[in-house]
C-alpha cells in the first residue's frame, strides 16, 4: 500500500520559512513525477511545483523565487523549501505522486497517489 505522510507544517510570520517534507512508503519512485498542491480555505487545490526525476522543476507564478522542491531518493522523500512566506501562502500543503515521468501541475489527475495534507499558517 502507498502512503505519502508529510511533514513540517506550522504557523509563522511572514517573512518567515518553513521546509516541507513528504516521505514515501511501500513504493521506490525512480523515474516518476512528484508535487506540492496547496489547497486554501474557500479555493480550489493548485498546483505550487513540480520535479522530475532529473531535477528539472516547475513553479507556479505565486511561488517562484521563494519556494524550492526538491528529493533525496534515497530516503524516498520529497521537500518543499518556503521562504519569504505571505499570508496568502497560507494553506493546506499536499504532495502528490504520478506514475508518469512528467505530470502537468494543472492536471491533478496524472498524479495516482496523495498525502493528507499539512497545515501552513502565516500571519502578517
Amino acid at each position: 500500500q502507498v502512503q505519502l505522510v508529510e511533514s513540517g507544517g506550522g504557523s509563522v510570520q511572514a517573512g518567515g520559512s518553513l521546509r516541507l517534507s513528504c516521505q514515501v512508503f511501500g513504493y521506490t519512485y525512480g523515474t516518476n513525477y512528484m508535487a506540492w498542491f496547496r489547497q486554501a480555505p474557500g479555493k480550489e487545490r493548485e498546483g505550487v511545483a513540480g520535479l522530475n526525476s532529473g531535477g528539472t522543476s516547475t513553479y507556479a507564478d505565486s511561488v517562484k523565487g521563494r519556494f524550492t522542491i526538491s528529493r533525496d531518493n534515497a530516503k524516498n522523500t520529497l521537500y518543499l523549501e518556503m521562504s519569504s512566506l505571505k499570508p496568502e501562502d497560507t494553506a493546506m500543503y499536499y504532495c502528490a505522486l504520478s506514475n508518469f515521468w512528467y505530470a502537468p501541475l494543472g492536471d491533478e489527475g496524472r498524479y495516482a497517489y496523495w498525502g493528507q495534507g499539512t497545515q501552513v499558517t502565516v500571519s502578517s
